[in-house]
């Protein structure tokens, strides 16, 4: 695991910067992965809201032979279980805290920024947001599941538990099995939780459906202000 700051693409804000999004690619892609999707979403608070994605740190990936890649953590066996390393997803987590803090520096306040990954970047942004210890705008965990989730039984901070947290899963997904991912959702929710499931018919991807209520997701919490305002 590499260590230091994370490189990161980014848009900026065409408006006043009121909103950050911080958005966590998956295994083997780049912080290019889902900057293309920003227009798609539609959102209302767009001009006004600075989208981060970070690069992960290069990696050896025991699934893929030890081939290195971006990768947040090292994934040790493919199963339903799908072995990971613990020590890694922390890691990854606290090279992510510092850009949320980066983004108060600038005056945006906890609420206003929100964390978004997909698969591995999911496990991610899930792991980083329950823990951490000011509440945050929102969570958005696409195709993804929870293999922390016994530690963060003790370990979540309660500053996020009104945080809106949006899952999202394909019920044919190849990589991430929905049963993985519905597992972790269904313990956050018994620890009340303020979250919401979704599922789709899809692989291990993303869909027009899928696309519109991640829109009306964050939509519903990032609000643009009016001209009276």
């Amino acid at each position: 695991m590499n260590s230091g700051q994370l490189s990161t693409i980014e848009i900026q804000p065409e408006s006043e910067h009121l909103y950050s999004v911080i958005w966590l690619h998956g295994l083997g892609a780049d912080g290019h992965d889902f900057e293309g999707l920003i227009p798609e979403l539609l959102l209302t608070a767009k001009a006004h809201t600075h989208f981060i994605f970070p690069n992960a740190p290069i990696q050896a990936v025991t699934i893929n032979g030890g081939m290195s890649m971006r990768s947040w953590y090292d994934i040790l066996e493919m199963s339903l279980e799908r072995k990971v390393d613990i020590d890694g997803i922390y890691q990854s987590a606290n090279l992510i805290e510092p850009l949320i803090q980066q983004e108060i520096d600038k005056g945006i306040p906890s609420t206003h920024i929100l964390l978004a990954g997909f698969s591995q970047g999911g496990v991610i942004a899930l792991h980083t947001g329950l823990k951490y210890p000011h509440q945050l705008a929102g969570i958005v965990a696409l195709s993804t599941y929870l293999p922390t989730i016994e530690q963060l039984k003790t370990e979540h901070s309660a500053a996020n538990k009104a945080t809106p947290i949006f899952m999202a899963h394909g019920i044919i997904d190849p990589v991430v099995a929905v049963e993985s991912g519905k597992a972790a959702f269904d313990t956050l929710k018994l620890m009340d939780y303020n979250i919401e499931w979704h599922d789709y018919i899809m692989e291990h991807s993303l869909c027009i459906e899928e696309i519109q209520h991640i829109s009306a997701f964050i939509n519903s919490i990032f609000r643009c202000p009016s001209a009276n305002d």
